[in-house]
């Protein structure tokens, strides 16, 4: 059994990245990684999910919407800064336009009374979480605590420095053996080469995922724009060899009536979060702001 969908093998049209509940088999998360050529429109519709859209390398996207009309600054690429960021409830209906470059819409199945909310890069949480070669930034895009007004949808961005270790300790959320929280979980992965400011396509890292029942137990390759659904079992780590920094957006949704994205560890790495006070975090780290590159990276 593989979770692991190269990138292109689920793209559809200008979809390149395209997973729904349906094709993933489960019940609540989704994601849509759209590509903009030549300043052309792009319409869709939500009926049943709510969605946070972000961009993921392109700028100046003009959103028409059944909520109001908005404009995302958006970014050169994932590398190159925090962007700013769209909620919208179930329902909507969606026009976008843009030069060029690639929009995420992330997915959740969930009948949503929350109004559209933009929010600026300015206001997005970056935290650096980890310590030593285990350290990464986390964007806390719409995570239940950076961002109340949402009824199942969580998103977060992880970048990892070349040569560090995310996902580590390895860690579940699939309420199984006692786990407190269920949740469905999509890893979407870019892969930088040294200074770039988005995915390079020989770019590459590796991913571990791990079920409590061993029927799961896969470490595999990632390269640029591939995805790996994470339905159950502890996933990590996460690992981006030197010369490749690795990015990946996760999507996550599940049935708790209060959003949460709590874990479990794997006890037997449990003790690995205590070594991280002394080992102090990546100098490199944080690694991009509102601002742009955060120098020296």
């Amino acid at each position: 059994m593989s979770w692991y969908l190269p990138a292109g093998t689920s793209s559809l049209g200008n979809v390149e990245t395209n997973i729904t509940v349906e094709s993933a088999g489960w019940n609540y998360s989704g994601l849509q990684v759209y590509r903009f050529d030549a300043g052309e429109s792009i319409t869709f519709e939500l009926p049943d999910d709510e969605c946070v859209i972000v961009p993921l390398s392109a700028q100046n996207i003009a959103l028409t919407t059944n909520h109001g009309d908005f404009v995302l600054q958006g970014r050169e690429g994932v590398f190159a800064a925090v962007s700013d960021w769209l909620y919208l409830p179930n329902g909507s209906r969606v026009t976008m336009t843009a030069a060029s470059g690639e929009v995420a819409v992330c997915t959740a199945r969930a009948q949503s009374d929350f109004p559209a909310c933009y929010t600026p890069a300015q206001e997005v949480p970056v935290e650096v979480r980890g310590g030593g070669k285990a350290s990464r930034q986390v964007t806390n895009i719409a995570t239940p605590d950076s961002f109340t007004s949402a009824r199942k949808i969580n998103v977060c961005e992880v970048i990892t420095p070349g040569g560090n270790w995310s996902s580590w300790p390895p860690h579940r959320h699939d309420g199984i053996d006692g786990c407190i929280a269920t949740n469905e979980e999509i890893y979407y992965f870019r892969i930088g080469r040294e200074e770039s400011l988005h995915g390079d396509p020989v770019g590459l890292g590796t991913f571990h995922v791990y079920t409590v029942d061993g029927s799961v137990d896969e470490s595999v390759t990632v390269k640029d724009g591939d995805s790996y659904l994470v339905p159950q079992g502890y996933h990590g780590p996460t690992i981006a060899p030197p010369e490749y920094p690795m990015y990946f957006l996760n999507v996550l949704a599940g049935p708790a009536e209060d959003r949460t994205m709590a874990f479990c560890d794997d006890p037997d790495h449990h003790w690995i979060r205590e070594t991280w006070e002394a080992q102090g975090t990546d100098p490199r780290l944080p690694y991009t702001s509102a601002h742009g590159r955060v120098q020296g990276n």
